[in-house]
């Protein structure tokens, strides 16, 4: 019995320590996170229309406000589609890129290296790089096309609704996808070698041994990028604003460009928090459903 009090003691002394650790870190977390939040949660209620201004309580107005217009429901279906494109181009692009740094040849640790260059170069460099490429005028990706026999004339890759969300989303997904590769690439180097070589030995072949082997044991660690690129896709504002500004005619009118120009376009900034309430909440429950269904289980034995 002393012992295992001496145990006890010992182990809630180290849960204490481990507490006291963390705590800075959940504090800095609280006031980076909460405190925004609650901020929201009370212009939200109010009819602020600037910053810096006083506003007078109207309840649930805003809300009512914000769920019944139609830009909000319609910038909330393109956010859908920007974050499944993202979800489906980005993942496929690491897979393949994680699939080929996996392998051995030369040269191959330089490669690992400069895979997040792009990841690392800031948003404005990227930006400025992409309209030069995609121009009309002096671009480069418009004669590729045209000599590949792809198209005839220049095409106008932000002219159009379907065309600049296109865009936008492989932009964004070539940014996006070298991070996610070297996750994939972890995950990858995690499985035993000795499992794809027994598959060999049976028979099995490259793509039943990517579907049998490399997969189920991916899983978890796509569902964590599943879940966390969806919630910093949805999110996404910079590239966005920077490349379209919203257009051609809201075409890329995701909500959080929609909440900007709400807050600070047409100075209705309790609206514009009623809105980013919303989304939040739509965020946390999309994140515990994919939790609850999407998690991997481990079988009953």
């Amino acid at each position: 019995m002393p012992i295992r009090r001496s145990q006890r003691l010992a182990a809630r002394r180290e849960a204490a320590f481990a507490a006291l650790l963390v705590a800075p870190v959940l504090a800095w977390l609280g006031a980076t996170l909460l405190y925004p939040l609650a901020v929201s949660l009370a212009l939200s209620v109010e009819n602020v229309r600037v910053i810096g201004s006083v506003g007078r309580f109207v309840g649930l107005d805003n809300y009512l406000s914000v769920l019944g217009s139609a830009a909000f429901w319609l910038a909330l279906g393109r956010s859908v589609v920007w974050v499944v494109g993202n979800a489906v181009v980005q993942t496929a692009l690491a897979m393949a890129a994680a699939l080929v740094l996996e392998q051995s040849f030369p040269g191959v640790r330089i490669a690992r290296t400069w895979i997040v260059l792009t990841w690392i170069v800031p948003t404005i460099v990227i930006v400025i790089v992409w309209r030069w490429l995609l121009s009309t005028s002096g671009g480069m990706i418009n004669p590729l096309l045209i000599a590949l026999g792809v198209i005839r004339e220049p095409v106008g890759f932000f002219s159009t609704p379907a065309s600049a969300m296109a865009t936008l989303i492989l932009i964004n997904s070539w940014r996006w996808f070298p991070f996610i590769a070297v996750m994939l690439l972890a995950g990858l180097q995690r499985i035993p070698g000795e499992l794809y070589e027994a598959a060999a030995l049976d028979g099995a072949s490259r793509f039943a041994r990517f579907r049998r082997i490399t997969l189920p044991l991916l899983q978890p660690t796509l569902f964590v990028l599943t879940v966390i690129g969806t919630l910093l896709s949805f999110n996404v504002f910079d590239i966005v604003w920077l490349l379209t500004g919203g257009g051609p005619a809201n075409a890329t009118t995701t909500l959080p460009i929609l909440i900007y120009r709400t807050a600070f376009k047409g100075y209705r900034l309790s609206e514009a928090a009623a809105m980013s309430v919303v989304a939040t909440v739509l965020l946390m429950g999309l994140a515990l459903i994919a939790v609850r269904t999407l998690a991997p289980r481990e079988e009953a034995r």
